[in-house]
């Protein structure tokens, strides 16, 4: 096994986050509070806010997605057990795969590594099939490249059919 530590390092991250229970906005919101308040982390950088259609499991309220840029000293794996507890602190449970869910926070890249073990895959596996991901990420780091792809964020394209994207919301975060 193999453990990524930052040992003090600063590392660049950056977070999906998406919510379509309760107040979608104030629990992104709440999320990138909590995200803040750890002394290891520092945003760098929100994108707006996309309201978008489900995406899996389609019989459920629309979402709010947006993307956040972290600068944080924290590990991989210390960062994934940080968002996972705001997740919980913010009133996620666990329900039926892509189910409705009040906050999910995503670890797309973790500076430019490439890793996988039984609990997180980064670059996140899905980045390159999700306008909803993709959209907000390319608003505020259109010239990053996909480690794994290559490609520059701004050069990734979606297939018609794949787009859930309805609009930006005019409601800012932070």
């Amino acid at each position: 096994m193999i453990i990524i530590r930052s040992m003090g390092k600063e590392n660049l991250s950056y977070i999906a986050l998406g919510s379509n229970k309760g107040d979608r906005f104030q629990n992104l919101s709440d999320a990138l509070h909590e995200i803040r308040q750890d002394r290891n982390n520092s945003i760098v950088n929100i994108s707006s806010i996309y309201e978008t259609l489900p995406y899996g499991y389609k019989d459920q309220p629309n979402f709010y997605n947006a993307a956040a840029q972290i600068k944080t000293t924290h590990g991989l794996i210390e960062l994934l057990d940080l968002l996972k507890s705001i997740e919980k602190k913010i009133g996620r449970v666990d329900t039926i795969r892509w189910g409705p869910r009040v906050i999910d926070l995503d670890i797309l890249f973790y500076n430019n590594i490439i890793f996988s073990n039984e609990r997180i895959t980064v670059p996140h596996k899905e980045v390159a099939k999700r306008d909803f991901v993709l959209i907000p990420l390319n608003e505020i780091a259109p010239d990053y490249y996909h480690p794994a792809l290559n490609q520059k964020i701004s050069d990734i394209c979606i297939v018609e059919s794949e787009k859930t994207v309805i609009g930006k919301i005019q409601q800012k975060l932070i």
